[in-house]
């Protein structure tokens, strides 16, 4: 159906839902009667395409009304969404975009308040303190947890830190809004509401747990204790490839079915979710639509993080030195899927933990399957942002631990020699600029830029990289690799094949 065809174009709100085609599944449920249980920090892309749909399907079953979201807006670039989202009634549609090119238009009702933090700080603390509220739920990145890439420890030094101790009642970070309210209810005598991460990090639970466990003990030290005693801070695996809204997403929402939703969700039909059920004031029935509790979440998060997000990795940093521009492009190239797929059998799987219910060959069959999908185009710009804060999670931990088993490293380490030619040069193989977002973007370019007189130089970033230019495995794996990246003429494609030819030998 085309644009033409639709004489008339609504906005999306509530009132426009009834005119929705059939086949566009909207929330059947009593929006009205829908209150907050669930306060989520850091309404992106990812939020609303994983928890919120969760959550979107559990309010169709009755009984679940008490679990609706209020998002939460901290920083003055969630402006625009929230003038979006006050215009549409807190609703958007989220396109799902299945490998066999099916797709599903589905309407998310889930979240029912929008609270913009920069203007009123207070409002904010008060509805996490509400008793109503009985989760605070995260999405705000690996940077969002102001821990150190190296050592893991909390950065005092972060002047947005420095300013939400000083200032309890004005915050600007999320550990400083959950203490303060916090800090409101153990004054009061209630229950504490869980801290729930739902962000692409190893053990996000303890890492909130001690994130915010930092903050508070510089802050306020008898809070530090109520919290350590009764918050609760689940682990979770969370999993659902969600590609940055553009133009084109908003066209596909209007071309379709006639509705101006200024701000859609794209993507994929895969859906993964697994929570450790550990929660201080009750839950939602998430396994009821799909999600799955668990007593511990390590052996499942290690497989996502070192398969599915070093898969990334490897595709994004390869792919776009050569000249590709998606991920579903790049898997498609019959090379860089037969390198991605020697990399997590040869120097991820063996590395792996015992998965209950877990058929590994499969999980990668359908990984591969996910990244060749034509209608997620995700950006490899996307994928490679930030590599300084995921790479030492993603990728650097495999090369790690395969060195202490004294394994072979060949394949991840070509990919950490490209990330230096990548942050040295910042234009592919046919001459055209790369789009670089990395907070370290400078200090790997100054590193990078070393190479050609000290080839270790890049390696030598101990924030990202430890000691491992002490290792001489490594070592030498690494100079063979910069030494094949750097020679005139040379091609990315023709290294990793040689790549390849040499790991089957």
């Amino acid at each position: 159906m085309n644009q033409s065809q639709h004489t008339h174009i609504v906005e999306l709100n509530q009132q426009s839902m009834t005119t929705l085609p059939s086949n566009v599944d909207v929330p059947t449920y009593d929006r009205s009667k829908v209150t907050t249980g669930i306060v989520h920090i850091g309404v992106g892309g990812f939020h609303r395409a994983h928890q919120a749909a969760y959550i979107n399907e559990l309010l169709k079953t009755p009984g679940n009304e008490q679990w609706g979201i209020c998002g939460v807006g901290l920083l003055e670039a969630n402006r625009g969404l929230r003038d979006v989202l006050n215009k549409q009634d807190n609703l958007y549609t989220l396109t799902i975009r299945h490998p066999n090119g099916r797709v599903d238009n589905t309407v998310i009702g889930a979240m029912v308040e929008f609270l913009f933090a920069p203007e009123n700080k207070q409002t904010v603390i008060d509805k996490m303190a509400h008793e109503d509220t009985k989760i605070v739920s995260l999405t705000i990145t690996e940077g969002g947890y102001n821990f150190h890439p190296a050592t893991g420890e909390f950065d005092y030094a972060n002047p947005d830190i420095v300013h939400d101790i000083e200032n309890p009642l004005q915050p600007i970070t999320a550990f400083g809004y959950i203490t303060a309210a916090l800090k409101l209810r153990m004054e009061r005598g209630m229950a504490a509401f869980t801290v729930q991460s739902c962000d692409n990090i190893q053990h996000n639970g303890h890492v909130t747990r001690k994130m915010l466990l930092a903050f508070a003990h510089k802050q306020d030290s008898q809070l530090a204790q109520w919290i350590e005693q009764h918050v609760a801070f689940p682990n979770a695996m969370v999993d659902r490839i969600t590609p940055i809204s553009k133009q084109s997403d908003i066209d596909y929402v209007t071309q379709a079915y006639g509705v101006a939703d200024a701000w859609p969700i794209t993507c994929e039909s895969f859906s993964q979710w697994v929570i450790e059920d550990t929660f201080s004031d009750g839950r939602p029935n998430w396994d009821t639509v799909g999600a799955q509790f668990v007593s511990d979440v390590t052996p499942f998060e290690k497989m996502k993080i070192r398969l599915l997000n070093a898969g990334h990795s490897v595709l994004g940093l390869l792919g776009e030195l050569h000249g590709y521009s998606t991920i579903d492009e790049t898997v498609s190239d019959p090379l860089f899927a037969q390198y991605l797929r020697a990399f997590m059998d040869l120097e991820v799987t063996p590395l792996l933990d015992e998965l209950p219910g877990i058929d590994i060959e499969s999980y990668k069959d359908t990984l591969i399957e996910r990244f060749a999908n034509p209608n997620i185009k995700d950006s490899l710009s996307r994928i490679c942002s930030e590599s300084s804060a995921k790479l030492p999670k993603f990728l650097i931990a495999t090369i790690t631990d395969n060195l202490a088993k004294n394994r072979d490293i060949s394949l991840a380490t070509l990919v950490i020699a490209s990330w230096c030619l990548y942050s040295d040069k910042r234009v592919n193989q046919q001459s055209k600029a790369l789009e670089i977002h990395d907070v370290m973007a400078a200090e790997l370019n100054a590193a990078a830029k070393l190479t050609a007189t000290n080839t270790t130089s890049f390696v030598e970033l101990s924030s990202i990289f430890g000691d491992l230019v002490n290792n001489e495995q490594f070592v030498s794996h690494y100079a063979q690799a910069i030494a094949a990246l750097y020679a005139p003429s040379s091609q990315i494609k023709s290294v990793m094949a040689a790549t390849l030819a040499k790991k089957s030998n």
